[in-house]
């Protein structure tokens, strides 16, 4: 985690106060998704959006503790507002990779009970916790006993028969009382025998008036809106209702969406997605893509959470194809960029 994109260095990290300047600002961020959200894509949507605050892939407790920890917890500065998603259940555990997230200076630490995949359920991690609220209480003492910084709540507003409003309120209200504030709410209930984690993203219905009701049971906790959101105008609507907005699989697939975030939700005056120069946002990348490839990465590992950049415009597919294509080998670098962007016509 340095300006130099160089592998993060404990003693740096530990002297880090990027997160210190003000709190955190969640009325608009980006979701934790699994192979999507890493570092590299962190750093390109930081490019898009300077504010909205980034949630890591969930990172179990075993992989910080047992594990290679600076590959899962680097990243670069130009990443904050950054927040690190953790999976587990055992209080101690999460209480020391709270202390992690703390020392590699990560701005939130936020327990994931919202992943409804079956390798999750039988280590009791994500979405099958909202039938324990107690344990889950535990764990959120545990995790801001051992820290400074925010700890948070990902949650679904229900489980199989668990999924009345009445249940999600009362699992709220526990949690709640540990002194947590921010709860961020997917919308869907998970059923959690019977479909894959993609068909939990889009079979159960999406109940948007179950996370509004909370907020108004709940006017002093944050609470934070996730599930099904697509574009702007719906974002604001929902923002008369609660205090922040979480995007995932938009902000992945349509990355120009984040373009009018600063404008839109941080009265920042930016770009927008129609007067951008994108050519020239994938160009800024440039720096750091030489630097990853200096140290073994591969020009796929950043070029792919660009693909779809250019939706909509003349060209798009050709700059897919040539990427998908080509930035998998070993010696590809910038110019393959350059050779995507003159099939759309920039120079």
């Amino acid at each position: 985690m340095t300006q130099e994109y160089a592998p993060a260095q404990p003693e740096h990290i530990l002297t880090s106060t990027a997160n210190d300047s003000k709190p955190v600002n969640r009325r608009f961020s980006t979701a934790p998704m699994m192979d999507w959200s890493d570092s590299n894509c962190r750093y390109f949507w930081r490019q898009l959006t300077k504010h909205a605050v980034l949630y890591s892939e969930m990172v179990t407790t075993g992989a910080l503790i047992h594990g290679n920890r600076e590959r899962f917890l680097a990243y670069d500065d130009v990443e904050h507002p950054l927040a690190l998603q953790l999976g587990g259940s055992n209080p101690a555990d999460l209480a020391q990779c709270a202390r992690f997230a703390q020392d590699w200076g990560y701005d939130e630490v936020n327990l994931n009970v919202g992943c409804p995949s079956d390798r999750v359920q039988n280590n009791m991690i994500g979405a099958c916790l909202m039938g324990h609220g107690d344990l889950v209480a535990d764990c959120i003492k545990s995790m801001q006993d051992a820290t400074d910084i925010d700890v948070t709540i990902k949650h679904r507003i229900g489980i199989d028969d668990l999924d009345t409003y009445e249940h999600m309120r009362d699992f709220v209200g526990k949690i709640a009382t540990t002194g947590c504030k921010t709860f961020i709410v997917h919308a869907r209930k998970a059923i959690l025998q019977g479909l894959s984690p993609k068909e939990n993203r889009e079979v159960p219905p999406l109940k948007y008036d179950f996370v509004y009701r909370l907020k108004q049971e709940f006017p002093d906790l944050e609470i934070i809106i996730n599930g099904g959101i697509t574009n702007h105008d719906q974002i604001t609507e929902m923002l008369t209702h609660v205090d922040g907005v979480m995007l995932g699989r938009e902000a992945y697939h349509n990355p120009a969406v984040l373009l009018d975030v600063d404008a839109r939700y941080y009265n920042e005056g930016s770009i927008s997605e129609e007067d951008a120069d994108k050519a020239a946002l994938i160009r800024s990348l440039y720096p750091y893509i030489e630097a990853q490839l200096s140290k073994g990465a591969t020009l796929h590992h950043i070029s792919r959470h660009t693909l779809g950049l250019f939706n909509g415009q003349p060209g798009a597919r050709m700059y897919r194809r040539h990427l998908s294509e080509n930035a998998h080998r070993k010696d590809a670098g910038i110019e393959v960029m350059e050779q995507a962007l003159a099939l759309m016509g920039y120079n």
